[in-house]
């Protein structure tokens, strides 16, 4: 999908980097994760892996899919097809039948 945004020119990149402050934006960032500010977003494919208690590498074996595939859809870089979101939504809320059918 294209983006909207408007792409910078090299000279917009060099002049909004001139005026950051790298060491203040990464100690403000540490403040916000220690008052709770901060949010951990996990994709589905993280959380129905974690669930069954495999290793990506197993999980992927599992699913049929390369370990690659997996660490794309964790990482938010792919979206998994119908068929594979609807088996991760049943690992998610049922690990054990997932298992189960594996032989695990």
């Amino acid at each position: 999908m294209p983006s909207k945004l408007k792409k910078l020119s090299s000279a917009e990149i060099a002049a909004f980097e001139a005026k950051r402050d790298i060491g203040a934006e990464i100690l403000q960032s540490i403040r916000d994760m220690q008052a709770g500010k901060g949010k951990v977003v996990v994709s589905s494919a993280t959380e129905a892996r974690e669930a069954t208690g495999l290793s990506q590498s197993q999980f992927a074996s599992l699913l049929g899919v390369s370990v690659r595939t997996l660490q794309g859809w964790e990482q938010g870089r792919k979206q998994p097809s119908g068929a594979a979101r609807t088996l991760l939504a049943i690992a998610s809320t049922n690990p054990k039948a997932v298992l189960a059918v594996a032989g695990k």
